[in-house]
């Protein structure tokens, strides 16, 4: 059984905020200790502190390997003007990178990629990446492809928005999002893919 932490938790809300928020936390945990405890309980008051500690460590390595803003324009950019063929190999490659196992869904409009990863199956749907706004239908045929391909999970990559229904029903439907830095992250050689 696979360990999740709730994504309104605390420590899951501080590692998605900066570093530094959790490292304050930790400090004045240790202030509280030594002001409010006597001497021969301090140590125990500070090790409160450590789980702060450790999060904000995890916090600092993760804004650390996030790729700059000018990197993601570069990148986004670079994405745009490849063709669909150039585009869909760079991503297929970078999901094969990552770990997943990628077979291209031909005869399925809704979908482009189904991956494989730790026995966990996902549709992609990639070919309207140059939208600069995605509506409704394209995400309700992803989530059609999704249970079609009994999959687990569904990816759809953008690099425009989306339109506020279709935000909220992503949210609902669970479908994740690919857009800016993830997608920078995920795919670091677009630029050089062109």
């Amino acid at each position: 059984m696979k360990l999740r932490m709730a994504r309104n938790s605390i420590f899951a809300i501080l590692l998605r905020s900066a570093w530094w928020i959790s490292a304050a936390i930790a400090a004045a945990i240790v202030i509280a200790a030594n002001a409010l405890l006597p001497p021969q309980y301090f140590g125990f008051g500070a090790f409160a502190a450590f789980p702060f500690v450790i999060i904000a460590g995890i916090a600092l390595y993760k804004q650390l390997q996030r790729p700059s803003e000018a990197r993601v324009a570069e990148i986004e950019n670079a994405a745009r003007a490849m063709s669909w063929q150039a585009f869909s190999q760079a991503l297929a490659d970078a999901f094969t990178r990552d770990g997943s196992q990628v077979e291209t869904l031909n005869g399925d409009p809704r979908a482009d990629f189904a991956l494989t990863r730790n026995g966990r199956r996902a549709v992609v749907a990639a070919r309207r990446w140059k939208a600069s706004r995605t509506g409704l239908e394209a995400l309700r045929e992803l989530v059609a492809a999704r249970e079609a391909h009994a999959a687990h999970e569904c990816i759809y990559v953008a690099m425009g928005d989306l339109s506020e229904q279709a935000a909220r029903y992503a949210k609902q439907e669970q479908v994740h999002l690919l857009q800016g830095p993830e997608l920078a992250r995920l795919a670091p050689k677009f630029a050089q893919a062109r």
